[in-house]
C-alpha cells in the first residue's frame, strides 16, 4: 500500500471512535470553560490559574507573531490551539484515540485557516490581493502564477498531513510500547509524547498565524 492510497483511505473512511472522541474533546473544553469562569476571582483557584496560564500563553504568542493588529483573530487561533492540544493529549489515555490522528479532522482545520487567509486578504486589499499570484512584472506571470497557486494550495496539505502524521505515529508507538513492556517502563516515552503534542499544537498555531499575517501585509 503506497502513501497516496493510504491517505485516500483515511479521507474516505469514517472512524466513529474518532468522531466520538472529537465530541468528547468539545464537551470537555466547554466544561473547562464553565468551571474556569463560574467563580472568577482576583486570587484564582488552581483550575482558573491553569486556564489563565494557557490562554495568556496563547495570547502572548499571537502578539509576538502577528502584532497588535492580530488581536481580532485571537478567538480563532485560541480555539484551534485548545482543541488541538486537548485532542493530542486525550489519545495518550488508554482506550481513547486522538481526533487529530484522523486526516478528516486535520484537513477540516487546515481548510478553515486556508479560507480565512484569503478572505482576510481580499477584505483588506480588495482585488489587488490577487496580484501576488501574477509576479512582479507581467512577462513573469506564466511562470509565477503556477508557482504561487501550488504554494498556496500546499499550505493546507502541509498543515493537515504534518499534524495527522505526528499524532497518529504517537498513538501507534504508545499502543505498541504498552503491549510490549510493563506500565511503568513507558513513562519516559509518555513524557516525550506529551512534549511532542504541545509542540505540534504550537506549530499549527504559528503557521496559521503566519499565513493570516502574510495576507494582511501591504505587499499584497
Amino acid at each position: 500500500m503506497n502513501a497516496v492510497h493510504f491517505l485516500e483511505m483515511e479521507v474516505g473512511h469514517t472512524n466513529w471512535t474518532h468522531v466520538t472522541n472529537a465530541w468528547l474533546v468539545m464537551a470537555l473544553l466547554v466544561l473547562f470553560a464553565i468551571l474556569a469562569t463560574r467563580r472568577m476571582a482576583i486570587y484564582p483557584n488552581r483550575f482558573q490559574n491553569v486556564m489563565e496560564v494557557i490562554i495568556s500563553g496563547f495570547y502572548s504568542l499571537l502578539l509576538d507573531t502577528m502584532g497588535e493588529h492580530g488581536k481580532k483573530f485571537f478567538p480563532l487561533i485560541a480555539t484551534l490551539g485548545l482543541y488541538i492540544l486537548m485532542s493530542n493529549l486525550i489519545g495518550l489515555i488508554p482506550g481513547f484515540e486522538s481526533p487529530t490522528s484522523n486526516l478528516n479532522t486535520t484537513v477540516s482545520m487546515a481548510l478553515c485557516v486556508f479560507f480565512m487567509t484569503h478572505i482576510v486578504g481580499v477584505k483588506l486589499h480588495g482585488l489587488k490581493y490577487f496580484k501576488q499570484f501574477l509576479g512582479p512584472v507581467w512577462w513573469l506571470t506564466p511562470l509565477m502564477m503556477p508557482i504561487e497557486i501550488i504554494s498556496h494550495l500546499s499550505r493546507p496539505i502541509s498543515l493537515s498531513v504534518r499534524l495527522f502524521g505526528n499524532i497518529m505515529g504517537e498513538d501507534i508507538v504508545l499502543a505498541v510500547v504498552l503491549l510490549l513492556v510493563p506500565l511503568l517502563v513507558p513513562m519516559p516515552v509518555l513524557v516525550l509524547m506529551i512534549f511532542t503534542s504541545v509542540i505540534q499544537t504550537l506549530v499549527f498555531m504559528l503557521l496559521a498565524m503566519m499565513y493570516i499575517a502574510g495576507a494582511m501585509e501591504e505587499g499584497h
